[in-house]
Parts: C-alpha cells; sequence; structure tokens
C-alpha cells in the first residue's frame, strides 16, 4: 500500500535528534568535550560508561564518521549528541555545516588549527550559518600539543588566543560558545571575557587541573567576581564559576581521562567552596539549558 507523502515526513520528523533530545530528562551529567577516535568498539564503552552514570556526551565527529555516528546515536539519543569535526580553511566548510545539521548534529567542534586568527572575516560565513541552525562552536583555545616535532605545521598558538573569542561571541550574539582549557595559560583573558558575555563559556579540561592541583584555589582569584555589587560586573548574573562546563577531552580513544578529568573537577570545585547548585549547572545544568529547545 502506497503511503502519502506527509507520512514520510512524519516518520522523518518524529525520529529526527532533534525530536528525540527533546523527549529525554536532563542527565546527571553532560560532557561537552569528547572526541570520537572513529572505532565503533569505542562508542560502545562510551554508551555503556554513560548509561552507569546517567550521563550525555557531545561526541566530536568526523565527517567520515558521520553516518555510523548518527546511526548509534538514533539508538542511544539520551546518550550522545553529535558535534561536526570541521576545519575553518576546509573550501567547502559552509557547505559542510549544512551536512552537518541535516545529520542531527548540535554544533561544531573541536575548532582548531586555523590558518587565521579564529575572528578574522574569513570565517565569518562559517559562523552565520552555525548561528541561523542555532549550533554550539567548541574552540580549542591556548597551547597545543606537538605529537610529532620532526614533522612541519602552520600552528600556532597565537591564532587560536581565548581573545579571539570576543569579536565572535559580540558579533554573533545567538551563537553558544565553548572555549576549550580556558585559554591555557591565558586563564584571566578567558574569564574576563566569559564574564561579560552571556553565550561564552569555557571547559578546563586538558593539563591546567594537573598544574594547579597543589594549588587548587587558584581559580578562585580567576572566577573572581560572585556576590560582587558594581557598575564593573554584570547585574544578576550567576555564579562566577557557572562561567565553566565540563568537558574531559578525551581523545585517542582513552577513556580513562573521563574519570581523572571527572575527579580533578570535583576536587577543584569543593577545594574553592563553589556551591552545590553552581556545581550542577557546571555539570550538566549549563549546557541542558543550552540544548533545549527554546
Amino acid at each position: 500500500m502506497s503511503r502519502p507523502r506527509w507520512f514520510f515526513f512524519l516518520v522523518a520528523l518524529l525520529t529526527s535528534p532533534w525530536v528525540l533530545f527533546a523527549q529525554t530528562a536532563r542527565p546527571k551529567l553532560i560532557d561537552a568535550h569528547i572526541h570520537h577516535n572513529g572505532d565503533p568498539a569505542f562508542l560502545q564503552k562510551l554508551v555503556a560508561k554513560l548509561d552507569a552514570m546517567d550521563g550525555l556526551a557531545l561526541l566530536i565527529t568526523a565527517p567520515k564518521d558521520l553516518k555510523s555516528v548518527t546511526s548509534v546515536i538514533s539508538q542511544h539519543p539520551n546518550r550522545l549528541i553529535c558535534l561536526g569535526e570541521l576545519q575553518l580553511d576546509d573550501p567547502v566548510a559552509v557547505s559542510l555545516v549544512d551536512r552537518f545539521h541535516e545529520a542531527g548534529c548540535r554544533g561544531l567542534g573541536e575548532i582548531t588549527s586555523a590558518l587565521y586568527n579564529y575572528d578574522d572575516r574569513r570565517y565569518w560565513p562559517i559562523y552565520e550559518r552555525a548561528e541561523k541552525y542555532g549550533m554550539i562552536l567548541l574552540f580549542h583555545t591556548g597551547i597545543v600539543n606537538r605529537p610529532d616535532p620532526t614533522i612541519p605545521t602552520d600552528i600556532s598558538v597565537d591564532r587560536m588566543r581565548p581573545t579571539t573569542l570576543d569579536a565572535i561571541a559580540r558579533r554573533f550574539p545567538k551563537v553558544t560558545i565553548i572555549g576549550a582549557h580556558l585559554g591555557n595559560p591565558d586563564y584571566a583573558w578567558a574569564a574576563e571575557m566569559a564574564r561579560w558575555h552571556p553565550n561564552l563559556y569555557f571547559d578546563l579540561s586538558g593539563s591546567s587541573l594537573i598544574k594547579k592541583q597543589d594549588d587548587p584555589t587558584f581559580w578562585k582569584s580567576i572566577f573572581w567576581w560572585s556576590g560582587v555589587v558594581s557598575p564593573h560586573t554584570p547585574a544578576g548574573g550567576p555564579h562566577a564559576f557557572e562561567k565553566l562546563v565540563f568537558g574531559s577531552d578525551v581523545f585517542n580513544g582513552e577513556l580513562e581521562e573521563f574519570d581523572r578529568e571527572l575527579d580533578r573537577y570535583h576536587k577543584m570545585l569543593d577545594a574553592c567552596g563553589v556551591p552545590k547548585a553552581a556545581q550542577e549547572n557546571i555539570f550538566g545544568g549549563t549546557v541542558w539549558r543550552i540544548l533545549s529547545p527554546k
């Protein structure tokens, strides 16, 4: 029996990642920064871990893995959400944003290693398209690793400073930006921009919490403005530490880093006396509100 055209439209709508997400309850934990290594076995291990803790992960997915990842997401919509991996200098970057959106990805990332500063106007059409779709933009900020020093590369951390996100946050106010690594080591710059930009957040993944593990209250000097009443601070804003979201930066399939980073976050936030309500937002509430239908 032939089906009317509206039937297929309805099926597609009800099975889309956007609708499935809207039907799920808020998880206990959201990891806003996990890299898929292309191995299907990793996805199964990740889903099992998320099931055990009632977690949700924003999974950074390369175009070549998009079909397989979205297939897994359709089976576990309450555990995985796609972030499309994109290079700003890719000549088909704008159309790739369309492709990621059509596949149900809710953002782009981890954006890194650009040939020009992140705020260069060459990249504005990409950000405009992301803003049209209400996407999250996850940027690498600060120092970057060098896996093989014998290979010449055109990479400069100067192009990836957290200050390059300032103009993007101002020019594209409907885009939510997450800067990975809190601009390591430009923490103060990163936090000061997040203080004024309601659409800018950072994660503290990477080496920073290891570097400062013997001085965890250092971060109170970075996120200093809670409860400060002044013309120089945003009025009625959330706790200063709520400009952080949790991100583990798991890559190369090393899922053990998830637990290590989660432990580092908890120790730092507890040492800094961050209230329970603020911690709940850091570990999921903030990202959940960003993802939820407006």
